[in-house]
């Protein structure tokens, strides 16, 4: 007995020993070899592009379409990953992740940019913008060229406007057609103060919730009505909860496009060309998608059965400007008039 076991004790050192020299083998082994293409991989740049919307909206699609831009317009060189849904971070958290360096590029809306610019309130003014031609000539223009360069002194390089397109107004249980309709109801806000006294002065209670929570929320009636573009009404599936829809036009959601500071310093310039380029080509993709889209997904809620839509008249959008009249006399007397001023004579 002692022999055999002496034996079976010398065989299992021996294993173990074998299995050490595999693995030190392994671990001391050289890289393998890569061809020409594969070395070049390892040189890709790797943009992490995070978003909250869903992948179908104007957002969205832009992303991906800037993503397809940069690939081809770098031959490869640079890749764009997208992130769309609030898979990384939600909209609550995107603009510390980019500051931190941990993502590369965001697109939040106007509303979140306010915490730190807050000269960029006035993009949260309620009927700011007439129509779709005016947002095009503000957002590519002198004024939208000088919103972005303020991102400048906060870490942040503004590439481009994007657009989602008008918001219209949403209720649970009645249209919203006077003023006093939104009196004592609950009123989910993007986190914004012109956007939360805009409700105040309507008599209504503005609750700020993350864009990602929305329909979990609407799912627990959390809250009564609600401003969203017909875009994300449909993508999301508000209308399900929310079936009282009020054609109004009264604010703009858009999106400043943004990306890391330091991170673009550092890259080649004739990468950052490459991309510049490729961000004026998606976005003047996007305002005209936007547009398109929020039209043809307004003709398809008009085709439900169990969707109310109520257009406001011209006498009735008086009404609403004419509460909200107050909300552009304190921007201007906390801000000066001169960026309202300068919108106003771009969109001449």
């Amino acid at each position: 007995m002692g022999k055999k076991w002496r034996a079976w004790t010398i065989l299992l050192f021996v294993g173990l020993g074998l299995v050490g020299w595999a693995a030190s083998r392994q671990l001391g082994r050289e890289p393998l070899v890569y061809d020409d293409e594969q070395k070049g991989l390892e040189k890709q740049i790797i943009i992490y592009f995070s978003h909250v919307v869903a992948e179908n909206t104007p957002k969205g699609l832009a992303a991906q379409k800037f993503a397809e831009l940069v690939e081809q317009k770098t031959n490869g060189r640079v890749k764009v990953e997208v992130f769309p849904n609030g898979s990384l971070y939600s909209d609550g958290e995107e603009l510390d992740a980019l500051l931190r360096g941990d993502v590369q590029m965001i697109a939040p809306s106007f509303s979140k940019v306010t915490e730190l610019v807050p000269e960029w309130q006035v993009l949260d003014l309620p009927f700011l913008f007439r129509d779709e031609d005016d947002v095009r000539r503000v957002f590519t223009g002198k004024v939208g060229a000088e919103l972005l360069r303020m991102l400048e002194a906060k870490g942040m390089k503004g590439l481009a406007f994007w657009s989602n397109g008008f918001k219209q107004m949403m209720s649970t249980t009645r249209p919203l057609i006077a003023p006093d309709d939104f009196r004592g109801l609950r009123f989910r806000i993007m986190p914004s103060e012109v956007i939360e006294k805009q409700f105040r002065l309507l008599g209504g209670e503005p609750i700020a919730v993350s864009f990602d929570r929305v329909y979990q929320e609407l799912e627990q009636h959390k809250f009564d009505g609600q401003e969203n573009t017909i875009s994300n009404i449909y993508s999301k599936g508000f209308y399900k909860f929310q079936p009282y829809i009020t054609i109004s036009n009264h604010g703009y959601l858009g999106y400043a496009v943004m990306m890391n500071q330091s991170f673009w310093d550092h890259l080649p310039k004739d990468i950052q060309q490459k991309i510049t380029e490729a961000m004026a080509e998606a976005t003047q993709w996007n305002l005209q998608e936007s547009k398109a889209q929020n039209e043809r997904e307004l003709n398809e809620l008009r085709q439900r059965e169990d969707v109310h839509l109520y257009e406001l008249s011209e006498r009735e959008k008086w009404e609403w400007e004419r509460k909200f009249a107050s909300l552009y006399e304190e921007f201007a007397k906390r801000f000066g008039a001169r960026l309202l001023e300068e919108i106003r004579e771009s969109e001449k």
